[in-house]
């Protein structure tokens, strides 16, 4: 029988993407083949719960929304994830998915938006971009986001922005490591250099603190 390990489901307010402060349902997978240093779910990293397909979506029919974000972790890392994606499309669910780029994307559900986050520097996982993933990426549905925790990082970011003229094809995100970097500073070097990319906050963490789980 085909499983997933999960872990958590829970219902809660979509904090990143062109679709921040929306009601979500949030399917965090376990497991990431990457460490990034500022990552903010390593309780993600292992543990969780083994589910059925069948039993993940009666955990998000349970709630009163009809957008999903299937998360992580990395859940492109589990085979089976592609599936509940499918799934969850048939069901008439709007699903995001969030993916750190490690592994491949071509394939999924052409239904699928994809938000794409690609590994600046200081992250430590510069190494593990896939960029020819970026030729899978669907212009004007799937969004890309960078999470810049320094000068270096905002530089290297937007000269990937220019050229790769992603900005042309995607809605294209910076958004500042929680407590690393200031947003007025990655706000100001934005609006500086005209950078044709939007400033993201972490909205769940503004609503519940870093670190908080289950919402």
């Amino acid at each position: 029988m085909s499983q997933l390990r999960i872990t958590e489901i829970c219902y809660s307010i979509q904090g990143e993407s062109t679709r921040a402060g929306l009601p979500c349902i949030l399917v965090r997978l376990t497991g990431c083949p990457m460490r990034c240093a500022w990552c903010d779910t390593p309780y993600a990293f292992s543990g969780g719960q083994d589910f059925t397909l069948d039993a993940v979506l009666d955990e998000v029919r349970r709630h009163p929304c009809r957008l999903v974000e299937v998360t992580g972790g990395e859940p492109l890392a589990q085979r089976e994830t592609r599936t509940l994606i499918t799934r969850l499309h048939d069901e008439g669910y709007t699903v995001l998915v969030e993916t750190g780029g490690g592994v491949p994307i071509e394939g999924l559900d052409p239904r699928a938006i994809v938000v794409y986050d690609i590994k600046c520097p200081d992250s430590g996982e510069l190494g593990a971009n896939r960029w020819e993933n970026l030729s899978s990426l669907k212009p004007g549905i799937d969004e890309i986001k960078f999470v810049l925790a320094s000068r270096r990082d905002y530089e290297w970011a937007l000269g990937v922005v220019h050229d790769r003229r992603l900005a042309e094809r995607h809605a294209v995100h910076f958004s500042p490591v929680h407590g690393m970097m200031d947003p007025a500073t990655l706000a100001a070097w934005i609006l500086g250099d005209g950078a044709p990319v939007r400033l993201q906050l972490q909205l769940h963490k503004i609503l519940w603190g870093p670190g908080a789980r289950g919402v």
